[in-house]
């Protein structure tokens, strides 16, 4: 069996309430094993078997036939994660700010066109990176600040995308099974 990380969009925000006990109670009836969530935000730690696309649709498709929420889900292998924490370019700059360094997951790689128009993003005093199938981002002012936001890189990128801070990313590297 293979660790895992599930990361939702837009639960316990906006009206989209999900207690925590009941994603973990759906987790397990998807077939998750160890489910462990890790803030109210919506991150699950599990073990399983098979493609970690396929359980993003699998725990998409409950949560939408259960509560009725059309959350974005997008999942991880623990080796992954470890690489994701391994790759963030802003970690080289001896005096970052890593209460301002956050990760957006992309559902997938986007495609050139994408990225050239990510390319021409005004960031303003924000900076970010795409590596792989996440944007590193350093967030000058915070991320409530920010002016690129996920709805940013998912218009630009044609991908769907989910941001976390980067304590939490450090945090679910832990919780990996």
């Amino acid at each position: 069996m293979a660790g895992y990380i599930a990361l939702l969009r837009g639960v316990n925000v906006g009206g989209n309430m999900l207690r925590m006990e009941r994603l973990r109670a759906m987790c397990a009836e998807a077939g998750m094993k160890n489910a462990r969530t890790y803030v109210q935000s919506g991150n699950v730690a599990f073990e399983g078997s098979g493609a970690a696309e396929r359980w993003a649709r699998t725990l998409e498709k409950k949560l939408e036939g259960e509560t009725r929420l059309a959350v974005t889900v997008i999942v991880r292998t623990d080796a992954e994660m470890a690489e994701i924490v391994e790759r963030n370019p802003f970690l080289r700059e001896k005096t970052i700010d890593l209460g301002k360094l956050y990760v957006t997951f992309l559902e997938e790689r986007p495609a050139k066109a994408g990225v050239e128009r990510l390319g021409s993003l005004a960031a303003g005093a924000d900076r970010f990176a795409l590596v792989g199938s996440e944007i590193y981002l350093h967030c000058a002012n915070g991320y409530g600040e920010s002016k690129i936001t996920n709805n940013v890189f998912e218009k630009a990128l044609g991908v769907r995308a989910t941001t976390r801070t980067w304590n939490t990313v450090l945090k679910l590297r832990e919780m990996a099974p």
